[in-house]
């Protein structure tokens, strides 16, 4: 997915206002005014109402009559979200938050897709083991560098729910990608983690076999191998059953 910043005039005013909103610079409840912020921006009125509608879409904002545009209360938005997520990862929160809402999104991970690794062990087709092994081959090439160490973690889980042939756990390909993908970051610029080919070729052996049984251990373990990572780049001691990655 295109990060609104690099879709012109109105994608950098909703990522301007969506990292004010999440970062609490524009508080829960508060009323936009909304001549003050298309003088701040520098955009149109016309083009400030169409962000804040990208916002109202993610339960960010809400406009009323005699009160206005106005925050919502986190509660109602999208967290969910793949840009909200982003947003939230690159809005500059402080360490523990993001080592919090990393630990969350691990919590989610691992239920999803020990669950998931499972339908692929059945559902799997050799075209599926093929992009499997192919990331996996572009896993093991260490010379490429962190973003390439990502994009082929990215691909690796992206291929895995793919496998399940579930539209609806493909989706969650979106909400497992943003946290991955900026753990990966922290963790493959960092010396101390451990390499992850190892972990990921026992799922994909186990997936191949067809052994669901197998596939659910080896993913367990990938998970928790993905804590320990995690820990020792932010030198936080592992809790048992704290999932992040």
């Amino acid at each position: 997915m295109t990060p609104y910043a690099r879709r012109g005039v109105h994608g950098q005013t909703v990522e301007t206002l969506a990292r004010r909103v999440l970062s609490g610079e524009i508080p829960e409840g508060a009323t936009l005014d909304l001549v003050a912020l298309q003088s701040e921006l520098d955009v149109s009125l016309t083009a400030l109402r169409e962000s804040l509608k990208v916002l109202a879409a993610k339960g960010m904002v809400d406009a009323r009559q005699k009160r206005g545009t106005f925050v919502r209360a986190r509660a109602d938005w999208n967290l969910l979200d793949a840009d909200v997520l982003r947003w939230q990862f690159a809005g500059g929160s402080s360490a523990d938050a993001d080592l919090g809402l990393l630990r969350n999104l691990g919590e989610v991970r691992g239920i999803i897709e020990p669950a998931a690794v499972r339908l692929a062990a059945e559902r799997r087709t050799d075209a599926d083991l093929a992009e499997l092994e192919a990331a996996l081959t572009a896993m093991g090439e260490g010379d490429g560098g962190a973003a390439h160490a990502v994009e082929a973690d990215l691909a690796f889980h992206r291929a895995l729910l793919a496998a399940t042939h579930n539209e609806l756990l493909e989706r969650m390909e979106m909400v497992i990608e943003s946290g991955l993908a900026h753990r990966d970051q922290i963790v493959h610029s960092s010396p101390h983690g451990e390499d992850p080919v190892p972990s990921h070729r026992a799922v994909l052996d186990a997936v191949r076999a067809r052994d669901q049984d197998a596939a659910e251990q080896a993913m367990r373990v990938l998970l928790d191998q993905a804590v320990r990572d995690l820990d020792k780049v932010h030198g936080t001691p592992h809790t048992k059953g704290s999932e992040a990655k």
